[in-house]
């Protein structure tokens, strides 16, 4: 993946911090929508060797994130991060778009 630091540091530190302590491993794609975008990165309720019940709504145990919006496009292939309806939701999911949006 290509990180844009200079749009979202705390963003990327953050991805990067997770995806370095292993968090990511063995996570399940929780929601996948067909020609628009998958998503994973549930630490929480999202391991594949787990029940999946829960999967999409939890996070990781680190604080949540500042937004950090740019004008990048969500076009095919970007990575964004996963949140709520609040701006300072983002903590450790995030989606991949399948698709120019």
């Amino acid at each position: 993946l290509e990180m844009f630091d200079q749009d979202a540091p705390n963003t990327v530190a953050n991805f990067v911090k997770l995806a370095r302590e292993g968090f990511y491993d063995g996570l399940a794609f929780h929601r996948v929508i067909d020609g628009f975008m998958a998503q994973t990165g549930d630490v929480q309720y999202g391991a594949m060797d787990g029940d999946l019940i829960y999967a999409g709504r939890g996070g990781s145990t680190y604080e949540d994130l500042d937004a950090e919006f740019s004008d990048i496009p969500f076009d095919r292939g970007i990575v964004g991060m996963a949140r709520s309806s609040d701006p300072d939701s983002a903590n450790s999911q995030f989606f991949m778009m399948f698709e120019d949006i």
